[in-house]
C-alpha cells in the first residue's frame, strides 16, 4: 500500500497525542478534503488550519473546545455520536486531567503543524470565553453577580428557544420518557412544592429563582407567598413581568439580590433549585448555615444541585465549562452537601437521585437548539450557540456515563411539627 496522502492523516496523528490514544474511535477529516480512521466511524471535520493551531497552543480539552467554538472543528453528523466516540478514549475515558505534553510531544505537534502549514502565533480565542477567574477574589459578591450575568443574561429570549414554554433552567422529572419536556418540568416544579409541604398562607423563598416559574407554580397552584432572588438582571425583568401578566403581583416578589443579602426572615419552606452549583467548596457551609437561620423551626429546605460522581479528581477548573459556561461553579459530592446541610443543625429528611432524568432533560435542550439554529445564532451568535451544543451535549454524556449526578435534598430545621412517618406521604 503507498502512503497516506493529504492533511488528515497527520491530523490523526496529532488528536492522538492530545487525547493521549494510539487509535482514535473516528473519522477525521480535513480543509483539503482527506480523510483518515475508520470508514463507518462518527466524523469529526477540520475545517481550517486555525484549528490545529488552537490544539499546538493548547494541546488538552481547552484547545479542543476553542476550536470547535470558534467554528474550526465541527461534527456534522450525529453530535452525540461524534462526542461520544471522542469522550471514550484516552483521557476522557480515565478521568484524567490533562497533563502538560512532554517535549517530545510537543515536538510531535510542532512538527504535525509544519508539515500541513499550520504553524503560526496562537489564535485568540473566541470572543464568548470569560476570563472572570482570574478578576476578583473568588465568590465575592461582585464576581459572582458577573459570574451569574455571563451565563445568564444571554438573551431571555435565546433561553426560551431552548427551554421551550416552561423556562425552568434545571433537570425535569420524567415519569416516562416519552412525556414531553414541558410536563416534566411540571411534574419536577410540583415535586418540589409537594416535598417542601406547601399550604395556603406560607412564605416561601426561592434561592436562584431563575425566570420565575417555581414561584408562578406555588403561587398559582399552592397558594403561598414567594420572594425569588437572582443576580440576573433579564432574569428578573422577564420574571417580573411574568408575574404581572398572571395577576400575581400581590404574591410574588422577584428581586436582583444575593442570597446572603436576604434578611427578611423567617420563611415557611425555602427551595434552591439549580443555584448551590455557584456556591463553591468554601462557601457551602455558610450558605447552609444561612439558609437555616432564614427558615422558621419546622421549615423545609430543598437543595437540588449537581454533584461531583467521578471520585477525588476535582473537575478541572481551567476548561471549557468554568471558562465559556459557569465561571467560577463548583460540582461537589453529595457526601459534602449533605456534611454541610447536617453541621448547619437540619435534619435530612430525604435525598432523591435523578442523574437520568438530567440525561434526558439535555437532550430535549439540545433538540429544541438545534430545531430553532438559525434563529438561534441570530439572537446571540453563531460561538454562543455553539457554546451551548457542546455543553449541553457533552454534559447529556457526562450524566449517562455516570460522571454527574444530580439530587434533590430535603431538610428540615428542627423545632417545629414533626415530618410525616413515610416518604410517600410527600411525595
Amino acid at each position: 500500500m503507498g502512503k497516506k496522502k493529504g492533511v488528515a492523516p497527520r491530523l490523526a496523528d496529532a488528536l492522538e497525542l492530545v487525547l493521549g490514544t494510539k487509535e482514535l474511535p473516528m473519522r477525521l477529516r480535513a480543509w483539503d478534503g482527506s480523510e483518515a480512521g475508520p470508514a463507518r466511524a462518527p466524523v469529526i471535520e477540520f475545517r481550517s488550519r486555525r484549528g490545529l493551531r488552537h490544539m499546538l497552543w493548547s494541546p488538552d480539552q481547552l484547545g479542543l473546545s476553542r476550536a470547535y467554538v470558534a467554528g474550526d472543528i465541527d461534527a456534522p453528523g450525529d453530535l452525540f455520536e461524534s462526542f461520544s466516540a471522542l469522550s471514550s478514549v484516552g483521557k476522557f475515558a480515565e478521568l484524567k486531567a490533562f497533563r502538560p505534553p512532554t517535549f517530545g510531544e510537543r515536538m510531535t505537534l510542532l512538527n504535525a503543524a509544519v508539515r500541513v502549514g499550520a504553524l503560526g502565533l496562537p489564535p485568540a480565542p473566541p470572543p464568548e470565553e470569560m476570563n472572570v477567574t482570574r478578576s476578583g477574589r473568588k465568590h465575592s459578591r461582585k464576581r459572582d453577580a458577573a459570574a451569574i450575568s455571563h451565563h445568564y443574561d444571554v438573551g431571555n429570549e435565546f433561553y426560551a428557544l431552548v427551554l421551550g414554554r416552561s423556562m425552568v433552567y434545571s433537570c425535569a422529572v420524567w415519569e416516562q420518557e416519552n412525556i414531553g419536556l414541558d410536563a416534566a418540568q411540571e411534574a419536577k416544579l410540583d415535586l418540589v412544592c409537594r416535598k417542601l409541604g406547601l399550604r395556603p398562607g406560607m412564605r416561601v423563598l426561592d434561592v436562584g429563582c431563575g425566570w420565575g416559574s417555581f414561584a408562578l407554580h406555588a403561587a398559582q397552584i399552592y397558594g403561598v407567598d414567594v420572594v425569588g432572588v437572582t443576580l440576573s438582571k433579564e432574569q428578573a425583568a422577564l420574571g417580573q413581568e411574568r408575574v404581572g401578566a398572571a395577576g400575581l403581583a400581590n404574591q410574588i416578589e422577584i428581586r436582583v439580590q444575593d442570597y446572603r443579602d436576604v434578611h427578611d426572615r423567617p420563611f415557611d419552606a425555602i427551595s434552591s433549585i439549580g443555584m448551590a452549583e455557584h456556591v463553591g467548596g468554601d462557601h457551602i457551609g455558610s450558605y447552609a448555615s444561612h439558609l437555616y437561620g432564614l427558615l422558621r423551626p419546622g421549615g423545609r429546605l430543598l437543595n437540588h444541585a449537581i454533584s461531583w460522581n467521578a471520585g477525588e479528581m476535582p473537575p478541572d477548573p481551567d476548561s471549557f465549562i468554568p471558562r465559556y459556561v459557569f465561571p467560577d461553579g463548583e460540582m461537589l459530592s453529595l457526601t459534602v452537601t449533605l456534611g454541610a446541610l447536617e453541621s448547619a443543625g437540619l435534619e435530612v429528611l430525604d435525598v432523591e437521585a435523578l442523574r437520568r432524568h438530567y440525561a434526558l432533560t439535555l437532550r430535549a435542550w439540545v433538540r429544541n437548539l438545534e430545531e430553532n439554529w438559525d434563529e438561534a445564532v441570530r439572537l446571540t451568535s453563531e460561538g454562543r450557540a455553539r457554546v451551548w451544543r457542546l455543553y449541553m451535549a457533552s454534559s447529556a454524556l457526562g450524566f449517562e456515563r455516570g460522571l454527574n449526578g444530580v439530587n434533590q435534598v430535603l431538610v428540615q430545621r428542627p423545632g417545629g411539627e414533626d415530618p410525616p412517618l413515610r416518604r410517600g406521604e410527600w411525595v
